[in-house]
């Protein structure tokens, strides 16, 4: 299967599952044609009467790094304060995949990282992952649906803590709050997460699916309002001293000096 080289993914096949691989080591910063040929691949895969499942990875030394904030692509400007993100519009394909995902999280999966590895249905990880939303702490809202898809996930109170703060935890913690699934030695991170999309493939596959689907009504729907908001939020903010503080204060890191405006 082919894919733009120049977004850096890859995709081969062990028996029914398919691996997707982001090939951007060594942070995996991720921008819209990358997170649009992730897309492009889980839409391929739901063609393919092979693919059962799917096991999202990543080379280098983490997983995604989130933005990369010294390319304006990251976060583009736009005329419509009420403009939708592109990159969120590539964000509900994804959540739009009605095949299993198993997200393989070795490393740091960060800000917008963090959101994509919300998007596998389970997550195998390690005690050197690194776990944080830490859009409040660059001085600007939530992204990539993660206003809807972790307090889902780990519930209210877990998610304002790591909103709020913006701390980083580790695999550990992922775990004992519901934010991960398994957790293994970094070596064997991709292995359990192809052991678990295999265990998942030998199921009926019209089964899961028709299983996922019912589990997950208006999911997809959820995060096109959540990524609405989200989008509205970010474009008022991203035109503030504050997130022009936070990034500068990532750059030199160091903790940000916040004026509120």
């Amino acid at each position: 299967m082919s894919n733009n080289e120049n977004a850096h993914i890859g995709v081969n096949f062990e028996g029914h599952v398919a691996i997707v691989e982001i090939q951007r080591p060594p942070h995996n910063f991720f921008d819209i044609p990358m997170i649009a040929a992730i897309a492009d691949a889980f839409e391929q895969l739901e063609a393919d009467a092979n693919c059962r499942a799917i096991v999202l990875c990543s080379q280098g030394t983490a997983f995604c790094a989130g933005a990369n904030f010294s390319n304006r692509e990251a976060t583009p400007r736009h005329k419509s304060p009420r403009a939708v993100n592109p990159i969120y519009f590539e964000a509900i394909r994804l959540f739009a995949c009605t095949k299993p995902v198993v997200g393989a999280i070795h490393g740091p999966a960060i800000g917008g990282g963090l959101g994509l590895a919300l998007v596998p249905d389970f997550r195998v990880t390690c005690p050197e992952a690194r776990f944080s939303a830490n859009f409040n702490r660059l001085g600007f809202h939530p992204g990539f649906g993660l206003s809807h898809t972790l307090p889902r996930l780990v519930g209210p109170q877990h998610a304002a803590m790591l909103f709020y703060t913006g701390r980083r935890i580790g695999g550990e913690e992922a775990v004992r709050i519901g934010l991960a699934d398994m957790l293994v030695s970094q070596d064997q991170v991709r292995a359990k997460a192809l052991e678990l999309a295999t265990e998942i493939a030998i199921s009926s596959p019209l089964a899961v699916q028709s299983t996922r689907a019912t589990m997950r009504t208006g999911l997809v729907e959820q995060i096109r309002l959540a990524v609405a908001r989200e989008s509205v939020e970010q474009n008022r903010q991203f035109e503030t001293q504050d997130f022009k503080e936070g990034v500068k204060a990532m750059a030199e890191r160091r903790d940000p000096v916040f004026q509120g405006k």
